[in-house]
């Protein structure tokens, strides 16, 4: 289980490290925190959600964002 938390955490932190931060502060408030909900998680169909948009819509704005699908 600790191996699980570890790589959770390894793949939080690449999200966080290849953000571009800038663009996310750019965002409307609903987008900008789905964002880093997804940065923090890496749920990106409850980011979507919460971004009142679709999963691919979503994930092309993640793109955008530079953070990596991991």
């Amino acid at each position: 289980m600790s191996e699980w938390v570890e790589l959770m955490e390894e793949a939080r932190e690449i999200r966080r490290r290849e953000a571009d931060w800038d663009f996310i502060e750019r965002q409307p408030a609903r987008i900008k925190y789905a964002l880093i909900y997804y940065i923090k998680t890496g749920d990106f169909r409850t980011a979507a959600r919460l971004a009142g948009v679709g999963v691919e819509e979503f994930l092309e704005k993640a793109r955008e964002a530079g953070i990596p699908l991991v």
